[in-house]
């Protein structure tokens, strides 16, 4: 456990406050690590369904005037009220977020989770909530504007996150033909590496296109979105393998939702625009 708090320390710009956080949420999950996934029976037996998300990662799911809010909230609702199983929502930083699905400490990840071979070994994942693709953003009047801009740059990403995987594979191909990036620094959260992009600790972020258009919608003023440096993915809900019951549950009720249009009306209100040609299986 010291030589993981240390990495995160070395390789994350995090507060002390931060720092703590992550020692309690290595603590619980170690504590967790020989639980297991609740069947759809014990799920129904003990009456709700506990996942686990974020609270800062718009237009997905963010605090607003002391409410949650944004897309997967609002499809949250959604789902409980058309699967009549209750669901609680566990809030916490990303990177706790998918291991403490796999130990079994949450029976969901309600989040924006990016569907890719590397995960699918591990999770099953629900029909998908939306399409993306990773893109970078820059400080407005920046003169990257394309991909190859980014050659000797200082990008950052979100730690544990696919995007940073994105990142990283991007970085390795430029290395191919010559030269890749000058660093790339990983963030407790996003909020954080915006920051550092506005005050010039980075050149670029990596997120999201629909993350990143939500970004410049709100901070046009300061932030431009770049291009595509991954490739186009899907966005769903994470169970852990192998818990088909809890999935088909979930799986129904957003089926339905697609259905009767009320999903594309949702990423029309929060995403600007709808998925109505994505798979009904990613898994």
């Amino acid at each position: 456990m010291t030589a993981l708090l240390h990495n995160l320390k070395r390789r994350m710009r995090i507060s002390k406050p931060l720092l703590v956080l992550a020692m309690a949420m290595t603590a619980a999950l170690a504590n967790t690590s020989m639980s297991h996934a609740a069947t759809i029976d014990e799920v129904k037996s003990r009456g709700y369904l506990l996942v686990a998300t974020e609270d800062d990662y718009r237009p997905f799911e963010f605090m607003e005037e002391g409410k949650a809010t944004g897309y997967d909230n609002e499809l949250l609702a959604l789902v409980e009220k058309s699967s009549g199983v209750k669901i609680r929502q566990q809030v916490l930083p990303w990177a706790g977020i998918l291991p403490g699905v796999t130990t079994g400490k949450y029976d969901m990840a309600l989040s924006a989770v990016l569907v890719t071979a590397a995960r699918k070994p591990t999770f099953d994942f629900t029909s998908p909530t939306a399409q993306t693709t990773t893109y970078f953003a820059t400080k407005k009047g920046s003169a990257i504007l394309k991909p190859e801009d980014l050659i000797g740059k200082t990008v950052g990403g979100e730690t544990g996150s696919a995007m940073l995987t994105d990142l990283k594979d991007f970085d390795a191909k430029l290395k191919a033909k010559g030269k890749g990036l000058k660093e790339i620094v990983e963030y407790h959260g996003y909020p954080e590496a915006y920051q550092d992009l506005a005050n010039g600790r980075l050149d670029a972020v990596a997120n999201t296109d629909l993350s990143l258009i939500s970004l410049v919608k709100e901070r046009g003023d300061m932030f431009v979105v770049g291009q595509p440096i991954g490739e186009p993915t899907y966005l769903a809900w994470a169970v852990a393998k192998g818990n088909t019951g809890v999935l088909k549950m979930v799986d129904d009720a957003l089926l339905e939702l697609r259905k009767n249009g009320e999903m594309y009306r949702l990423q029309k209100k929060w995403l600007g625009e709808s998925h109505e040609n994505m798979p009904v299986n990613v898994n």
